[in-house]
């Protein structure tokens, strides 16, 4: 009888001490996942008009979530990027034009 009080007892910190290493790196891989799909929804939202949501006539600045988008995604191993190769040379013919 006086186990089961003090299982009930227990705080939130404790359980977590108790859980394992796997169960915590699915929580984590769970909450990473879910605040990259948070921050993309939100940088969707500036460019996608939907009905139900009215746009206020400006866009809004979307420096914040996209910091989070993408460091949300180096978590994963991916990065975004916007580099070409070096080893290409300017098309000299796309400038005169």
């Amino acid at each position: 009888m006086e186990q089961i009080e003090k299982q009930e007892k227990k705080s939130f910190l404790s359980k977590v001490k108790e859980s394992t290493d796997h169960e915590l790196a699915i929580l984590g891989t769970f909450v990473r996942l879910g605040v990259v799909v948070w921050s993309g929804f939100i940088i969707t939202l500036n460019y996608v008009d939907l009905p139900m949501f009215k746009k206020t006539g400006s866009s809004t600045d979307i420096t914040y979530p996209a910091s989070i988008f993408t460091g949300a995604l180096a978590t994963f191993g991916l990065t975004t990027s916007n580099t070409k190769s070096t080893n290409q040379k300017p098309d000299l013919k796309k400038r005169e034009e």
